[in-house]
């Protein structure tokens, strides 16, 4: 596979945009290949095109697996492993969401819970502390069940709303 100069500098630009978000370089850069992609790559095609060792693509690879933005594929005639990635940005969007929120947000949640029981229980703790750490925990779970009911919407719907955000903002008077 032949990269053009934007190919190139869009899968650099994904590759420093994961690392920012915490993903490491080469998943976001893998993931760039295979969103640009026209037909599955295996991975010796990954490695000689980014340059990545094998070993780093393999792992690269189950994570985005993991992840849901990649999938494995089967070519007739080709024993070996050919992999794609999803080509609807939503699907990304959504996918990347859910795996930071159980990454992320559900143990925050879970530590905040354990912190605020612990304060209301603790006589040491002052009063001021453990409204903070019962507001702080209102307000992930809050965010968190936002979130569900955000995502149980159709896709098209959720699409609308991002477009009437400035209409939506004028109308509740912000």
């Amino acid at each position: 596979m032949k990269l053009s100069a934007p190919m190139q500098r869009f899968i650099l630009h994904w590759g420093e945009m994961g690392a920012r978000w915490g993903v490491n370089r080469s998943i976001a850069q893998i993931h760039a290949l295979l969103y640009l992609a026209e037909n599955p790559l295996h991975a010796e095609d990954i490695t000689e095109v980014l340059q990545i060792a094998r070993s780093n693509v393999s792992n690269s690879l189950k994570e985005l697996q993991t992840l849901g933005l990649v999938r494995r594929e089967h070519v007739l005639g080709d024993r070996r492993d050919h992999f794609s990635a999803t080509h609807e940005p939503w699907d990304m969007l959504m996918a990347i969401a859910e795996a930071r929120k159980q990454r992320e947000i559900d143990p925050m949640i879970e530590i905040l819970r354990e912190c605020a029981d612990a304060a209301d229980a603790d006589p040491d703790t002052p009063h001021l502390a453990r409204d903070r750490l019962r507001r702080m925990e209102g307000f992930v779970s809050n965010l968190d069940g936002w979130y569900a009911q955000i995502k149980k919407l159709p896709q098209g719907t959720l699409v609308k709303l991002m477009g009437l955000g400035t209409k939506i903002s004028r109308f509740v008077g912000s």
